[in-house]
């Protein structure tokens, strides 16, 4: 009888303050590909993470049996110790044996799992000069190969980059690249396209399935989105509390789902909730043939003597008026990332650029007064939050610079009338200002940020995919508050996203950009529901489909 190449058995993970997964058993056999979805909190990395012990201080009871095999015969393998082997109870050398050449991991985030101080290519033939013992330039060319193999134009030349050099999608690739290196037996893909814009998410699932098919491995797709789990997975384990409260087939989970938690991830959804648009209210923000440029090396001797200009965005008008939200759509390297720092007053714009009717001067003290007014909210809060100050330091923070009146019982009334705000208190955290950002969940931690940015009483927040990194109730909650606060506060948005959902739910005026330029601009309603731009349709009809 054939064994599954992986069976987890009763398993139970806790910390110092309890268990986070508890009694949770599934196979895997090689060639399926299993989904493992949930809210923040309820297990699911933690469980994919500590097959492989990469969670320190993780107990773990029970049993992850581990049967390598060959792909092409689905028997054990020749190459590998032909017993199965319980990974819980595992020792470390052999767990090292196994880490990266059967089981491989794609992480959410590739811009921290990659490291900024060698090239892409160095690191792909580091795992391979490491794992299968290749020679410097047997791994190189590999390398090349490995990224050609995961639709990376150019790879001799993007080989020899640096990860910041690339878009969103293709460090993505080269996370996966670098997780294929050793052709694994079991792929876990932890959130692998939260923070992509839907046609370059569909193209990465496309990829994992096509490469999946291609070397017959198992993968395990850790994720909030539900659409991704029906554009690419057989089965499906729905996880709440660290227990696994549904599974079977995709179909029949998120089409007749039997579990109350199930139905209301599925039935979880932006809803529009806003002010209607005041034809009479006054301008917050205005651009006229905005152009924002950056300097690009020349190659060879040539940089010596000068550099190139790289235009990100070119000609842009919009206007956000008080109280309304303006969304900005648009694929990865489309210019709107650009467009919200030259708001922000970050890059140095051309043209025409008022926010409340004063320009950007590009000095710290003259700019102090209107930086009060703009304030931002970043993708990931757990990245953007400083992890070494505690919850009241963090708050508090903008208050020293831009309300030095305030001596320290004015700034801590300050702190927690904005955390109540954002439905932060001490009633439901005990301890809640000494905190620090890890002890919060993700939607938590959003709403931390928002509290940061809301504490100096700004006019504008630039919203950079506020909610893109949340599952969806989360998202469904965070959209809430901050519906609210524009409702009780007048606050006006420039909302940066890729879910088409989130701009139903929030704009009020919708941007499109492509390619640096605005290519449509109008109401919410006629640029989604009636768009003239052919590149505006395929935006708003890139949804997973199943392959």
């Amino acid at each position: 009888m054939k064994l599954p190449l992986l069976q987890v058995r009763n398993l139970h993970i806790g910390f110092a303050q309890g268990d986070v997964v508890q009694d949770v058993s599934f196979n895997l056999a090689l060639g399926e590909k299993l989904a493992l979805v949930g809210e923040s909190g309820s297990g699911k990395s933690v469980m994919a993470l500590s097959l492989m012990r990469l969670i320190e201080g993780a107990q773990m009871s029970g049993r992850c049996l581990w049967t390598p095999q060959d792909a092409d015969t689905l028997q054990p393998s020749a190459t590998h110790a032909p017993h199965t082997l319980d990974l819980v109870k595992a020792k470390p050398r052999e767990l090292a044996a196994i880490r990266g050449q059967d089981i491989a991991y794609v992480f959410q985030e590739p811009m921290t799992a990659l490291n900024p101080l060698f090239t892409v290519g160095d690191q792909i033939a580091e795992v391979l000069e490491i794992k299968r013992g290749m020679s410097r330039e047997e791994a190189w060319h590999e390398a090349v190969e490995l990224l050609h193999l995961t639709g990376i134009p150019e790879p001799v030349r993007r080989a020899r980059v640096y990860p910041h050099q690339l878009s969103g999608g293709q460090r993505q690739r080269v996370v996966i690249a670098m997780a294929l290196a050793c052709r694994p037996r079991l792929l876990v893909a932890d959130e692998p396209t939260t923070a992509l814009d839907v046609s370059v998410r569909n193209q990465i699932l496309d990829l994992l399935d096509d490469l999946q098919h291609r070397f017959g491995m198992a993968v395990l797709l850790i994720t909030h989105d539900l659409k991704a789990v029906q554009h690419f997975a057989d089965r499906v384990l729905v996880m709440e509390k660290g227990r696994v409260v549904e599974e079977g087939a995709v179909a029949d989970v998120l089409t007749r789902p039997q579990h109350p938690y199930t139905q209301r991830l599925i039935d979880s959804h932006p809803v529009r909730d806003v002010l209607f648009a005041q034809p009479e209210a006054p301008v917050l923000m205005e651009a006229k043939g905005l152009r924002v440029t950056f300097p690009v090396s020349r190659p060879g001797w040539r940089g010596w003597l000068g550099h190139n200009e790289f235009v990100a965005v070119q000609g842009a008008d919009f206007v956000l008026p008080q109280a309304q939200t303006l969304g900005v759509i648009g694929e990865s390297g489309s210019g709107k990332s650009s467009l919200a720092l030259a708001a922000l007053g970050l890059l140095p714009p051309q043209g025409h650029l008022r926010v409340a009717g004063q320009a950007w001067k590009g000095k710290a003290a003259q700019d102090l007064p209107l930086r009060r007014q703009v304030q931002v909210v970043f993708q990931d809060p757990f990245s953007s939050l400083s992890p070494r100050m505690n919850v009241q330091e963090l708050v508090a923070e903008g208050l020293a610079l831009h309300a030095p009146e305030l001596d320290d019982l004015g700034r801590l009334r300050q702190v927690l009338i904005t955390l109540a705000a954002v439905g932060l208190t001490e009633q439901e955290f005990p301890g809640l200002l000494q905190r620090y950002p890890h002890e919060f969940s993700g939607g938590q931690r959003q709403r931390l940020a928002i509290a940061r940015a809301l504490v100096v009483s700004p006019q504008l927040l630039v919203l950079d995919e506020p909610t893109s990194a949340l599952d969806v109730s989360t998202q469904h909650q965070v959209l809430q508050l901050l519906q609210r606060l524009q409702r009780e506060r007048g606050l006006s948005y420039l909302l940066i996203t890729h879910d088409i959902a989130v701009i139903r739910a929030m704009a009020h005026q919708v941007l499109v950009m492509q390619a640096g330029q605005v290519v449509e601009s109008g109401p919410v309603d006629q640029i989604l529901n009636q768009p003239r731009e052919s590149y505006t349709r395929m935006l708003v009809e890139a949804v997973y489909q199943k392959k």
